[in-house]
């Protein structure tokens, strides 16, 4: 009796174990199978499966957290695209007659192939190089909205700008304004819930992009709405890398100052924010937002413009794409500011190239970021841009967190796109792509006066630095892709 009891668990937790070991086998080779069939790229793939073979209940962990994908998956129906467009605003735009060369004429047009992005003309763009006077502006025409505002920040804090705004916000709501919030969940996570709430009561329909809950929806921490739109009675609208937060005023316990670029705009394509915010609210599972936007500008600067979207869901790396284009077609300058540089190999190399040919490409970075490691990932890229004769500048003022791009004398781009592997792949983003010598010559102007706070990295001087920090660098650049 003995006997068989102990051949009974002795069998018994052997088919216990070999139970286990399959299903956990069948597990990891059913991963592996979804990583090839979503055909990414090679190195990629091969990083998710190395890890996953070697290290497989993390390498599990990761690939629920970071590693899914949810490219083409549709942002809004067929249908309610399609009641969207019945609006002309939209989708008519103004032609392409007035651009003035030909690879003005190209941008425009892989913009438009990539996502439909509409080429507008006749708009009126004033630029905010500073936190302070970009609220000023944003403040007085919230204050001034009769019929609807909708604001769509990644980051909404609840300090003394973001206490100020969402008093306007509650009370324009009680006096019968519509009032649309879109604030992303992981963003604005330590930001509590009763700040929001005070805003519903009132009367604002205020909701997260992609709530996290565990355990059911961890695998949305990945998927990140990193946009900063705002549309005001369909008549004025911003776009830019400012968040709602007082850091972006007076750069915060951290900075000294924080530089970073913002977009006012009224005229037509005020219309292309309003569209890009009702795919958004529409995916949220609200409805269909149906109010007009766009029309003529007052004053009549005659900028062309046009907003290209991008996120997981894409296709193309939509904004990854057009930047690459017009990095290849530049013939003089190449301009670029942005928080942290961690450009995808075919940018990387489209920016060699471009200087290799006698371009004039320079990337101005913060000599010290937000975020040490991101800092020390971005460095990492220094070397290999500076063999190719690539100027790179360290801003030393504060924190350096414009996400600008100048080409030649004619194009230029702001919105919130970091020149990043998760800006161009795993965040939904939105920029601005403007059609202007004016504008671009004001930038490139900003951009000068902005070297006079930089210092500008010397080859013999870099390669000196120290072999730890080296090491540092070359260790987190391997993480590069999930920053």
């Amino acid at each position: 009796m003995i006997l068989s009891a102990m051949t009974y668990e002795f069998f018994g937790s052997t088919w216990m174990y070999w139970g286990f070991t399959i299903a956990y086998a069948v597990t990891i080779l059913s991963i592996v199978g979804v990583v090839l069939s979503e055909n990414r790229n090679p190195l990629k793939s091969l990083a998710w499966i190395t890890v996953l073979i070697l290290f497989p209940a993390v390498g599990i962990v990761l690939y629920v957290f970071f590693g899914r994908s949810i490219k083409n998956q549709r942002m809004i129906s067929r249908r309610n695209k399609r009641r969207l467009l019945k609006d002309d605003n939209y989708i008519k735009g103004t032609g392409n007659l007035k651009l003035e060369n030909a690879n003005q004429r190209n941008l425009a047009t892989i913009a438009r192939s990539l996502n439909g992005s509409v080429y507008f003309s006749d708009n009126d763009v004033e630029l905010f190089f500073a936190g302070k006077e970009k609220f000023e502006s944003m403040v007085k025409d919230l204050k001034s909205a009769e019929n609807y505002i909708h604001i769509q920040y990644y980051i909404f804090e609840n300090d003394k700008i973001g206490s100020q705004i969402a008093e306007i916000l509650i009370e324009r709501a009680r006096r019968g304004v519509k009032v649309r919030v879109i604030y992303d969940h992981i963003g604005s996570i330590h930001v509590k819930n009763r700040f929001f709430k005070e805003m519903s009561e009132a009367g604002i329909e205020v909701y997260p992009f992609f709530r996290v809950a565990f355990p059911p929806f961890a695998t949305r921490m990945n998927w990140r709405n990193h946009r900063k739109i705002v549309v005001i009675d369909g008549k004025t609208g911003y776009i830019g890398g400012m968040n709602i937060a007082d850091r972006y005023i007076d750069g915060g316990a951290k900075f000294s100052s924080w530089r970073d670029t913002h977009v006012r705009l009224t005229g037509p394509a005020v219309a292309a924010l309003q569209y890009s915010f009702a795919v958004d609210w529409n995916f949220m599972g609200q409805p269909l937002i149906t109010e007009s936007a766009g029309g003529k500008s007052e004053c009549n600067q005659n900028v062309g413009l046009q907003l290209i979207t991008s996120g997981p869901t894409s296709q193309w790396s939509n904004v990854a794409m057009v930047f690459l284009r017009a990095i290849s077609s530049a013939t003089k300058r190449i301009y670029i500011q942005t928080p942290y540089f961690l450009p995808t190999e075919s940018l990387l190399k489209a920016l060699q190239a471009a200087a290799l040919s006698h371009v004039d490409v320079r990337i101005m970075i913060p000599k010290r970021s937000d975020s040490v490691v991101l800092t020390n990932a971005s460095f990492s890229y220094i070397s290999e841009c500076l063999k190719a004769g690539i100027k790179i500048y360290l801003y030393e003022k504060g924190m350096m967190h414009a996400k600008t791009m100048i080409i030649d004398d004619n194009w230029s781009t702001i919105g919130s796109t970091n020149f990043d592997f998760r800006s161009f792949e795993h965040n939904f983003e939105a920029n601005l792509l403007i059609y202007s010598s004016e504008i671009n010559s004001r930038m490139a102007t900003q951009f000068s006066e902005d070297m006079t706070e930089c210092s500008r990295v010397r080859p013999a001087l870099w390669h000196k630095r120290p072999i730890i920090q080296k090491a540092k660098e070359s260790i987190v650049r391997l993480l590069s892709p999930i920053l």
